[in-house]
């Protein structure tokens, strides 16, 4: 809960904030009686594809993946990580053949030479990748350990922008505007998120935000999707930042809730956004009021980055975990609906990073990665509203 000051009119404000929670509590156990309560699964789930390394025993943590992300047609895959690799693959070679699909349980197993189209060496590991938009999924911007962001022009596979203005502190998180594909936005470690220009040579910075007096890392960065003025801040500090685009002087909200290290933030909806944190929980946020609308529990998360994913038209949420599962949650219940544990990694392995892809209604797709290195494709079917 928020640590508000009651010094000023501590009668006052302690009656407005008894009656909003009383009104928060009212609204969540509305939605639990409306929806049935207890959380129920309303898909099968099946693991379609591993794809891993030739030879698993040299798995090691150099190959961990730390970020999975679909293009804007949602049938290419990128992936990126501690092995100094950009590797691209065709959603068709990562799912079985329509003569094999039928049966649920079958999984294939593919090695990364084979199921890649081709793979990008770059300078340094990797924490993030985000595909420009209105490039035909021909750029790719990368955030790195070094503190540097790239761009990649794909086609010729080649880096095309290079910008190192976090004084080679590590780049969490990369993002482009929506409104304005030019304008991209880096979170680093040394407590700054900074917008730039991609058509300027040098990347000029067009605005600098530092969410806290002491320079807490920002660990994520994500601009609406929907189009909107908005970019969304998660921090070391525990607190989650929203900026207008047109005014950033000051936040629109601040979002406070968790007990650690915000990881990663998601845009559900125009208001609605979904935070991860090291504290083990995820959390869904209406940002027109900056309250919580629920807190999801089940996953393991106390040290690293698990990846967060949310599929917007199933209103599904994945995660990773340090217990080395996939979690599956419905954005209406507390609870995962689906639960996959992985055995190819050893006592130490986890689920590093997840990706949903974003299309279809009644069939659904999540790309999970390990600190092992292997990729793990599930396939999801709407289960028959009679079955």
């Amino acid at each position: 809960m928020k640590n508000f000051s009651t010094k000023f009119h501590p009668d006052s404000h302690h009656h407005t904030q008894e009656s909003q929670n009383q009104e928060t509590i009212r609204k969540q156990i509305k939605e639990t009686i409306e929806e049935g309560g207890k959380a129920r699964c309303e898909w099968d789930f099946s693991l379609s594809t591993i794809v891993s390394s030739r030879n698993n025993s040299t798995a090691s943590i150099s190959d961990a993946l730390g970020v999975i992300e679909f293009d804007q047609t949602n049938s290419i895959v990128a992936t990126g990580g501690i092995a100094r690799k950009i590797r691209i693959y065709n959603l068709e070679s990562l799912l079985p053949h329509e003569s094999t699909s039928q049966d649920a349980h079958h999984t294939i197993c593919l090695d990364h030479a084979r199921a890649g189209d081709y793979y990008i060496c770059t300078p340094a590991k990797l924490s993030s990748l985000r595909w420009k938009p209105g490039s035909d999924s021909r750029v790719l911007g990368s955030g790195d350990y070094d503190g540097v962001v790239m761009e990649y022009n794909l086609e010729r596979r080649i880096p095309i922008f290079e910008r190192d203005e976090h004084g080679g502190r590590r780049v969490w998180s990369v993002d482009y505007s929506h409104c304005d594909p030019t304008m991209g936005a880096s979170g680093s470690d040394d407590g700054t998120m900074q917008m730039w220009d991609t058509r300027s040579e040098s990347g000029e910075c067009v605005a600098t935000v530092q969410t806290s007096v002491r320079r807490s890392a920002v660990c994520c960065v994500e601009f609406n999707p929907f189009g909107g003025p908005i970019v969304a801040i998660g921090c070391a500090d525990r607190k989650v930042y929203g900026y207008d685009l047109r005014m950033m002087a000051d936040p629109l909200f601040i979002l406070d809730g968790h007990k650690k290290t915000v990881t990663y933030i998601k845009f559900l909806d125009n208001v609605t956004l979904v935070s991860a944190s090291i504290d083990g929980c995820l959390k869904l946020w209406n940002s027109d009021n900056s309250n919580v609308t629920r807190t999801y529990h089940g996953h393991v998360n106390n040290r690293n980055f698990v990846g967060l994913s949310v599929w917007r038209d199933g209103g599904l949420l994945g995660c990773g975990s340090e217990n080395n599962k996939v979690f599956v949650y419905d954005k209406r219940w507390s609870e995962p609906v689906w639960v996959h544990e992985s055995s190819s990694a050893g006592r130490d392995g986890f689920v590093s990073s997840v990706c949903w892809r974003q299309a279809g209604e009644d069939q659904c797709t999540l790309v999970a990665g390990g600190s092992d290195g292997i990729l793990q494709v599930f396939q999801g079917k709407r289960k028959s509203q009679t079955g």
